[in-house]
């Protein structure tokens, strides 16, 4: 558990330097003072804005999308028995993607919260079509032939994007800063509306963690201890849906998110998958509050968003990993 008491540490340090490090450094007491007290700084406090207005929205947003990204990536991993999956391994992210492009070519979707409701149709369209699939397929006796459905519809989804991105330029322009992952241009109140949404996947996760557990046995023995195979796999892709679509729609499709915090917290507490779902949310939250605060300091006065630095530093993992016997048999 010490591993996990220092993971939390780490969380909160993210926390209070990404509440005061940016383009304008802002002392710990001011961003303090801001917090609880913004007319002590004065009338119109520029450090007041800034910290009210633009670090506390990208903040939440980060806590919000890295917990469940990292959720998501234990659930995947579990149901699939892949310890490489990723929220982007199903298809997904692509769904929400999909969506969001169709969104904003044909509605002119622009508010966060329109935004989370294409990414959430599309990611449960996707999720959809793979169930078909693997029904089809009888994908059921084969996790690994559902990741193989998985990345099928990725990239016909992928396809599909680009498509429409190349014939609207228009919608080019607006999705290319929103796909590479960033949390700014967001509000306060959209991370609130989509709050809720992270809290219920978050919950679920832990309500099918004693099925994940036994389908980590084989499939035979999952049965013998009274699990129905296809409501817990149902249930577990509705749970990643919801956390994979949520947090698309608020940080864009942040890739490796889901690898890290499930192999974070399968590193430090080991057990089930109802011990490893808050440390990989912790884990989750801090790598992409991390990623932003780095991606702040790396090109000062501009900045990298927090996608290109995760996918940047989550990289070398899963080289690791799939080079690794044992991160592939696991």
């Amino acid at each position: 558990m010490l591993g996990a008491g220092i993971l939390i540490a780490l969380l909160l340090a993210a926390v209070a330097v990404s509440l005061s490090v940016g383009a304008r450094a802002t002392d710990p007491a001011v961003v303090l003072a801001a917090l609880l007290d913004p007319g002590s700084l004065g009338s119109g406090s520029v450090d007041a804005v800034v910290v009210r207005e633009l670090r506390v929205p990208r903040t939440v947003i980060g806590l919000l999308a890295g917990a469940a990204l990292g959720v998501a990536g234990v659930v995947m991993q579990g149901v699939t028995r892949n310890p490489i999956a990723d929220p982007g391994l199903l298809g997904v992210t692509a769904g929400s993607s999909f969506a969001v492009v169709l969104g904003i070519a044909l509605a002119g979707v622009t508010s966060v919260v329109e935004l989370a409701a294409f990414a959430l149709v599309g990611a449960l369209a996707a999720a959809t079509v793979i169930a078909l699939v693997a029904a089809s397929a009888r994908v059921g006796s084969s996790p690994a032939l559902l990741v193989v459905a998985g990345s099928a519809v990725t990239a016909a989804l992928s396809s599909l994007t680009t498509l429409v991105l190349l014939g609207d330029p228009e919608t080019l322009e607006r999705y290319r800063f929103w796909t590479v992952g960033s949390l700014t241009g967001r509000d306060l109140d959209a991370a609130l509306a989509l709050a809720p949404l992270v809290v219920l996947g978050l919950v679920g996760a832990v309500l099918v963690s004693r099925a994940l557990d036994a389908l980590a046995l084989g499939d035979d023995v999952a049965r013998g201890l009274g699990f129905r195979l296809l409501p817990t796999r149902a249930a577990a892709i509705a749970v990643i849906v919801v956390l994979a679509g949520t947090a698309t729609a608020l940080a864009g499709p942040i890739v490796f998110v889901g690898l890290v915090g499930a192999h974070a917290a399968r590193a430090l507490v080991g057990g089930g998958h109802a011990v490893r779902v808050p440390v990989a949310a912790v884990a989750g939250a801090a790598l992409v509050l991390v990623a932003d605060v780095l991606g702040r300091l790396v090109v000062p006065p501009g900045e990298l968003e927090a996608g290109i630095v995760v996918a940047v530093l989550g990289a070398p993992l899963l080289i690791a990993l799939v080079r690794s016997r044992r991160g592939v048999t696991a």
